[in-house]
């Protein structure tokens, strides 16, 4: 099906179904493209797992374990406020986990004070901490949403019954910090999406945190500093970094130096320009990049690798901020949007996710932040003690880079892929563009860029810019598309929780319930009421059992109890803890919870 969309894909540009599929119905076509794209149907069998949900106040609420989040939170913990810390990994650490192998924290290594700050918050009564969880809404008044992965990570077989298989909670905070932390930024050039090519922090996180070479001959293509740590991690960890091709003229930095001292070839002013390869990447070509950065000159030179690392800078996860109606502003020199102004005013954001890339920053920030929330709550701060210190290095500079040229136009000879979840290319949004859309949003929808469930975490500034381009308008001009919960996929059986099958509408029975059931009788529901329909014998139908019922009623007697809409509303208004009797007059419904003697 990859070859057949390949070969047929310049006949299916985007959009090209709105104008296509119009005759004689979309219906019929709709099955075979829904197949196509890998669309399931939705079950019939009841969902086999259970969930749970549950309510929570806490005083500060922290979003986020890297160095800012644990800081922020060691800052509220120890003014004795009640924490909440949310992380949706099932470690703390955040970046630190794959990244910043080498880093001091307060004098000892980085994932000791990890360590030893996991302990302190443990031995605090009013810090709760909740791993496998996500922090997915931001609403409004501090209500945010979580969605806890209980017994996901357990074989099905070893999933305790008593346990949910995911918790929804509903917090109620005083004071959110926002410690999301941020996103790397993939570079657009031509056929990115062969299997070999992934992000730089991608690769950090194999090598360091799960001990797997992504390849053996490696290539880093970055446009900043940041991303020459992983060529130090991939070197260190045995693979052969062939070159760092630098979007930079002037390549400089920290990490770059570093890079120089180890003698990884570093190739200034080059970009990709092209991949080889069909089951994995086995080549690459690399131009020089004019100073305009929007072409390509100079002869073409080839790189054979099999991994291909790609950095253009980072993106802070600002998604729970707007989704609160905070507003953003563009960054020129970090290259990104960062938080602006607060709707409300009990929340704060910290390190990465404020723009803040530099470890003793973020520390600095988080342990700030903390402070400010168990200040706002009302708690004495005295106690919080010093933020804990490290070197603080950042990846400045930085160049701009949305879309890489190269030698052939954007949409010959080979795709730049912006939307790696949907396939949306550069070629897609510049079609947006020329059939007449303006808007971002406009341009979203028409070509589905960031509509998947990442929700464009990696693909979404890229389009911006692309599309700022093209306009000759700046990056802020253009604007951003809006945020909107969940901020990852979630569970419908999470929202519905335990209220399912005769949870979900209960029924409400009368004090005799259990005499109709002895009695054989068959139930109807009046209302949220479980009341007596009929009473059948063997052999006897509804007409057969009601008339045999209508006629003992006629010949003898019956005892009826008028529903409570019944009793409350009667003319001489009885109350309705009164017992009230009557005997049906000929004709009468004897359906709500008649009882007739043969």
């Amino acid at each position: 099906m990859g070859e057949i969309n390949r070969l047929f894909s310049r006949f299916m540009p985007s959009g090209f179904y709105y104008k296509t599929f119009m005759w004689p119905s979309w219906k019929v076509y709709e099955g075979a493209i829904r197949r196509a794209a890998g669309l399931g149907q939705a079950p019939e069998q009841p969902d086999p797992d259970h969930y749970d949900k549950t309510n929570a106040h806490c005083d500060v609420l922290v979003v986020g374990t890297g160095p800012s989040g644990l800081a922020a939170a060691l800052a509220a913990g120890r003014s004795g406020a009640r924490v909440l810390l949310v992380e949706q990994d099932s470690e703390l650490g955040g970046s630190l986990l794959s990244s910043e192998r080498e880093a001091e924290i307060a004098g000892q290594p980085a994932m000791d004070w990890v360590k030893a700050a996991r302990a302190e918050l443990e031995s605090l009564p009013d810090v709760r901490i909740l791993t496998r969880t996500q922090c997915f809404a931001y609403y409004d008044h501090n209500f945010l949403g979580l969605l806890e992965r209980v017994t996901d990570h357990l074989p099905q077989a070893e999933r305790p019954a008593h346990l949910p298989r995911q918790r929804f909670w509903k917090v109620r905070a005083g004071h959110v910090v926002m410690a999301t932390g941020a996103i790397e930024r993939p570079l657009v050039f031509r056929d990115n999406d062969r299997p070999g090519i992934m992000l730089a922090s991608a690769a950090s996180a194999y090598v360091n945190r799960y001990a797997v070479k992504p390849g053996k001959r490696a290539v880093l293509f970055t446009n900043n500093d940041s991303g020459y740590a992983a060529a130090l991690d991939l070197k260190q960890a045995g693979l052969e970094v062939v070159a760092v091709l630098d979007a930079r003229a002037e390549p400089s930095g920290p990490l770059t130096e570093r890079a120089r001292e180890t003698g990884i070839p570093i190739k200034a002013g080059r970009v990709v320009t092209g991949t080889k390869g069909r089951f994995r990447i086995t080549a690459l070509t690399h131009m020089a990049l004019d100073k305009d950065g929007k072409s390509v000159s100079g002869q073409a030179e080839e790189i054979a690798c099999d991994l291909l690392l790609s950095s253009g800078g980072w993106t802070p996860s600002v998604h729970l901020f707007c989704q609160s109606k905070g507003t953003l502003h563009w960054d020129h020199e970090l290259s990104c949007f960062r938080p602006h102004e607060s709707m409300q005013k009990a929340q704060g954001v910290a390190g990465s996710a404020n723009g803040s890339f530099g470890l003793g920053r973020c520390l600095a920030e988080g342990h700030a932040a903390g402070q400010a929330a168990a200040e706002s709550t009302g708690h004495n701060t005295s106690t919080v003690g010093e933020v804990a210190n490290s070197e603080d290095r950042g990846f400045l500079p930085i160049r701009e880079l949305f879309l890489v040229p190269s030698d052939k136009p954007v949409g010959a000879g080979g795709k730049h892929f912006v939307d790696l979840q949907n396939d949306v290319t550069a070629a897609d949004l510049l079609l947006a563009l020329r059939e007449g859309y303006s808007s971002i949003e406009h341009v979203k929808r028409y070509t589905t860029t960031g509509m998947g469930t990442d929700q464009g975490k990696t693909s979404n500034v890229n389009a911006i810019g692309i599309v700022a381009e093209q306009f000759n308008a700046t990056v802020p001009e253009v604007g951003v598309t809006t945020f909107r919960p969940p901020y990852t996929a979630v569970t419908f059986g999470v929202f519905a929780g335990r209220d399912v099958d005769e949870l979900l509408d209960p029924a409400r029975i009368t004090p005799m319930h259990s005499w109709h059931v002895n009695n054989g009788a068959l139930f109807e529901h009046v209302g949220q009421w479980l009341r007596a329909w009929y009473y059948p014998r063997e052999g006897e139908d509804l007409r057969t059992a009601v008339s045999r019922e209508v006629k003992a009623t006629r010949d003898s007697s019956a005892s009826w109890m008028p529903p409570r809409w019944a009793r409350s509303t009667s003319r001489d208004r009885t109350p309705r803890s009164s017992s009230t009797s009557s005997i049906p007059t000929p004709g009468a419904n004897c359906r709500s919870g008649a009882v007739a003697t043969a």
